[in-house]
């Protein structure tokens, strides 16, 4: 297993749609697709499954996976060049420097699909739907940008939810259980590697869809902690 991940590490070196903490990329993504198209980014993408979904559904969109495992980006970045997806890059990066690489309102939409829930109370700010990471999305995202979260975690669900109202976000969808009616969405029925595990065991998919437009007041962060216990839940 070590060496495949050497292997691949190496490869992706060679991959013109892999970027690794590249350097003066801000304000630059229409250079490198080379055309003025919207930018969609999946954050923690893992094998990058939305990526190239969003690309295929959208060839006049561009979409960019973000992740720090060059091993699982390998996997989406390799099924892109070997598909002609021109509009798929992935971004090798930690999720809480990724603003430096994205000037403001460089991006249209943020999906963030079957992340760590991050369930302790002690690392709730690492949940990618906390608003220190909505802050952070902000500097980059257009005014009034789009942020879809596709979970199976009911902690996560709830604990988004709950930033949603408390910040005075707009609420655009929300979906308990995707799967118990046909979906007619087609962004919805891209599944992950992640999605099929069923880590959460809870055999339900949650969907949120909610607009970035309302400030995020600091002082709320500690009214959202002390609504959950520790084991995540209100």
């Amino acid at each position: 297993m070590a060496q495949k991940k050497l292997v691949r590490f190496a490869e992706i070196e060679t991959f013109a749609n892999v970027l690794q903490y590249p350097k003066g990329m801000a304000g630059n993504w229409a250079g490198y697709f080379k055309n003025t198209n919207p930018i969609t980014l999946e954050l923690a993408c893992g094998k990058g499954e939305y990526a190239l979904g969003l690309g295929r559904l959208y060839a006049d969109q561009n979409f960019i996976g973000v992740d720090v495992k060059g091993n699982r980006i390998w996997r989406g970045a390799k099924t892109a060049l070997l598909e002609g997806l021109h509009n798929v890059a992935f971004l090798r990066t930690q999720i809480d420097r990724v603003g430096s690489y994205f000037a403001s309102g460089e991006v249209k939409e943020i999906w963030i699909t079957f992340p760590d829930p991050q369930l302790r109370l002690s690392k709730i700010k690492k949940r990618l739907t906390h608003p220190k990471f909505l802050r952070l999305y902000k500097e980059f995202l257009q005014p009034g940008g789009i942020v879809h979260l596709k979970t199976d975690s009911p902690d996560l669900y709830s604990f988004t939810k709950e930033v949603i109202q408390l910040y005075g976000l707009e609420l655009l969808v929300d979906d308990d259980n995707v799967y118990s009616k046909p979906v007619a969405n087609a962004e919805l029925n891209i599944k992950t590697y992640y999605e099929s595990l069923d880590i959460a065991g809870s055999n339900r998919v949650h969907y949120l869809k909610f607009r970035l437009d309302g400030e995020l007041p600091d002082f709320k962060d500690d009214i959202l902690k002390n609504t959950f216990r520790e084991d995540g839940t209100e």
